[in-house]
């Protein structure tokens, strides 16, 4: 039994990532990725980035899976973290969140708009991402609200309470990764390659699943003394 459900389990990954690899194929989803996508925080204001955030923003995107996506996406806000690691790993969940919005935004107009030929199950697991979508911005919400507090802690945020704030906004971001593998895995059962709105929510998935992967990378790297 265990054999089988692990045997189901690969089917459904491969599945996805096949389909997942057909819509995004122009482009890399490793560090040689030649451009990356943008996403719009709706709480920080774009600035001008001093030579000390650039630096920063460099060196700590260099530690996570999607470099050059986390810079384009982050260099924006530099002046809005500057050398700080909660603040940049703050700015990282706004614009997870806001990512994952406009993923929830539009699945929910895809559903509405229906497609013509599109099968009844498809329809469906379109309409679970477009609920799972706005569930995990709001987890990746409560990631940032949770690294506000800790930044407003400042220098009193020490041992247990600091490492409490952590716990938080990594379980968080954590919930937030169920529900984007939730939808992938329903997406890679469903027959999804067949449909245009399918194959759109798969790549804006794909999109999302780097943006949660990076703010998980950033709250990691805050040290805990």
């Amino acid at each position: 039994m265990q054999e089988a459900a692990m045997a189901s389990a690969r089917r459904t990954s491969l599945s996805f990532l096949m389909v997942a690899a057909a819509v995004v194929a122009s482009a890399s989803l490793a560090d040689g990725a030649a451009a990356s996508p943008k996403a719009t925080p709706q709480t920080s204001p774009q600035c001008f980035a001093p030579p000390s955030a650039v630096a920063f923003l460099r060196q700590r995107c260099a530690t996570t899976l999607y470099r050059l996506v986390c810079y384009d996406a982050l260099i924006p806000y530099g002046c809005t973290f500057n050398t700080s690691h909660v603040k940049l790993a703050r700015a990282a969940a706004d614009v997870n969140a806001a990512r994952l919005r406009s993923l929830s935004l539009r699945t929910k107009e895809l559903v509405s708009r229906g497609s013509p030929g599109e099968s009844a199950g498809v329809a469906a697991v379109i309409r679970d991402c477009a609920s799972m979508a706005s569930s995990a911005s709001n987890h990746a919400k409560e990631t940032a609200a949770e690294l506000a507090r800790l930044d407003a802690m400042r220098d009193a945020a020490k041992g247990s309470q600091l490492r409490w704030a952590m716990s938080n906004a990594k379980t968080w971001l954590s919930a937030a990764m169920t529900n984007e593998a939730t939808c992938a895995d329903g997406l890679g059962f469903s027959g999804a390659a067949v449909s245009p709105a399918a194959r759109e929510v798969i790549a804006e998935v794909v999109t999302a699943k780097q943006y949660t992967s990076i703010a998980m990378s950033l709250v990691n790297a805050i040290p805990l003394s």
